[in-house]
């Protein structure tokens, strides 16, 4: 990816609230812990290492995402490595943010904060980066942005959500400086390990992307998080263990797992509605779940293990969209089978 290659944002309003550069901004820096076996999730009776447990054991309080939308797009819809987007794909749909009228961050933060606090007693925030690819520009134009983020008095953490072929080694400094001033979870699109599966949905790289980003993300002092799907068209119940395998043995910190599921206005939901692709059921989902977060390691934060969309977008399939019904069935599977995250780790 080259500086001419870069593209444009779009346009923002702005807020005129200053905001002071990062060196100024004040010091919100509370360390991830690196070795994560204090944790006695099993003990407060979780069959997986949740991130709501996680957080409140971190900071001392519960914390709550806000999304935020900077405006960017993503390098296979600008043309850069392909065109259209991912296959199963609506940036509407996956944020908050890109449902409303575009407003200035600090904005964005104000109303998501306000939605927030309407439904749960919360007063600490995590301003999320999320929708489309948070660190496709130059340094200059990501700096500000994040800065305006966090300096925002009620956001305690930040997490931002991008491509593995997007995070040139100066954008990893960048965010390594960043993780120094406030928590930092940096949230990289895996989805599979499998090169078939990410033509398929029209990615534009390879698993070795992620490898490389990898490689080059650790130990710059802030978490790295993956983004799993399940029931990808094609992929056998043995390549979804191999990717469970893979992110076993991988230096992340953190997954998100959610089943394929389609939103309008995609190719995925056409495929759909002509019989082309078959969407996984829920009883195969949970199962197939469940294995996979068996071969994780005890230590690895599960920060989701369900997807969902709103209803005027959502086409299928209905039983993700009843989140607590999936939850309920992933611990009945787990008593079920009298195990929990990490039993088949290493097996």
């Amino acid at each position: 990816m080259t500086e001419n290659s870069l593209p444009i944002l779009n346009e923002l309003p702005q807020d005129h609230r200053a905001v002071p550069v990062l060196s100024e901004l004040p010091d919100k820096s509370i360390a991830y812990p690196h070795d994560r076996t204090q944790f006695d999730w099993a003990g407060q009776g979780l069959h997986y290492f949740s991130y709501s447990y996680y957080l409140r054991q971190v900071f001392g309080y519960r914390v709550q995402r806000v999304s935020v939308d900077a405006g960017f797009t993503c390098p296979n819809v600008d043309g850069t490595v392909a065109v259209g987007g991912c296959t199963f794909c609506d940036n509407r749909s996956f944020s908050p943010s890109r449902r409303l009228p575009r407003q200035d961050i600090l904005a964005q933060i104000d109303e998501g904060i306000f939605r927030i606090k309407r439904r749960y007693k919360c007063k600490h925030f995590m301003a999320y980066f999320q929708p489309a690819t948070n660190t496709y520009a130059p340094v200059e134009t990501l700096k500000p942005l994040y800065e305006k983020a966090i300096s925002h008095p009620e956001v305690m953490s930040l997490a931002i959500g991008t491509r593995q072929d997007c995070v040139p080694d100066d954008v990893l400094d960048l965010l390594e400086a960043f993780a120094v001033k406030i928590p930092l979870t940096v949230e990289y699109g895996l989805q599979t390990i499998h090169n078939k599966s990410l033509d398929w949905m029209n990615r534009g790289h390879y698993h070795d992307s992620f490898i490389d980003a990898m490689e080059r993300s650790v130990d710059r002092g802030f978490e790295l998080c993956a983004h799993i799907m399940l029931g990808l068209p094609g992929e056998t119940h043995e390549d979804m263990m191999a990717t469970a395998q893979a992110v076993a043995e991988s230096d992340l910190d953190a997954v998100k797992i959610h089943n394929l599921y389609a939103v309008d206005n995609t190719p995925l939901a056409d495929q759909v509605r002509s019989g082309e692709v078959k969407l996984m059921e829920r009883d195969e989902y949970i199962n197939t779940l469940v294995d996979f977060l068996e071969r994780l390691p005890p230590t690895m934060v599960v920060e989701r293990i369900s997807g969902e969309a709103p209803g005027d977008w959502f086409v299928g399939p209905e039983w993700c969209t009843d989140k607590p019904a999936v939850l309920r069935a992933v611990n009945e599977e787990f008593v079920r089978r009298g195990t929990r995250q990490g039993s088949s780790f290493g097996a």
